[in-house]
């Protein structure tokens, strides 16, 4: 099993950053284009909250699949998690979590476990190749969330 850790502050309120990281229409507006993510099922828009499953379909490695996640923790504003129920890796549980960090700062924090089917050959690939590529994801999409979070003005009431 793998598991990489991203950080990032953002100048943005811990409810506002927690909303906009479980909103599905960002998260397919913040990953990589061409991976043409999106939502197929369950949660197809709009934010996904404690129970609720969401399926999306993304090209990778130029293969197209399907991985479905259910929010299996929900502690609004300071952690959700979604864990895999189907898809190509073995398993797969990602952590958001979220603390105040400044006035007016949130620190985020993921944390993505992961291991890849395959047995030899999947433990190879995990770190030979999913790991650096699974960070570097996680890093784009949480770059283009903060600078969406901090284009727009923070709303009071």
């Amino acid at each position: 099993m793998i598991e990489v850790t991203t950080e990032i502050k953002i100048h943005a309120s811990i409810e506002r950053c927690f909303d906009y990281a479980r909103d599905i229409d960002l998260h397919t507006q913040t990953v990589w284009k061409h991976t043409r993510e999106r939502a197929v099922a369950g949660v197809t828009t709009g934010k996904i909250g404690a129970g609720d499953t969401v399926t999306f379909q993304a090209t990778h490695f130029g293969v197209r699949q399907q991985l479905k996640s259910r929010i299996v923790q929900f502690e609004r504003p300071l952690l959700f998690v979604d864990q895999m129920e189907t898809g190509a890796f073995k398993s797969m549980r990602h952590e958001h979590h979220f603390s105040v960090c400044g006035e007016q700062m949130t620190c985020m924090r993921d944390t993505l476990r992961f291991e890849a089917p395959l047995g030899l050959l999947g433990w190879a690939t995990e770190r030979v190749v999913l790991k650096r590529y699974m960070l570097a994801f996680l890093e784009s999409r949480n770059r283009k969330l903060k600078a969406i979070l901090e284009q727009q003005p923070e709303l009071n009431g």
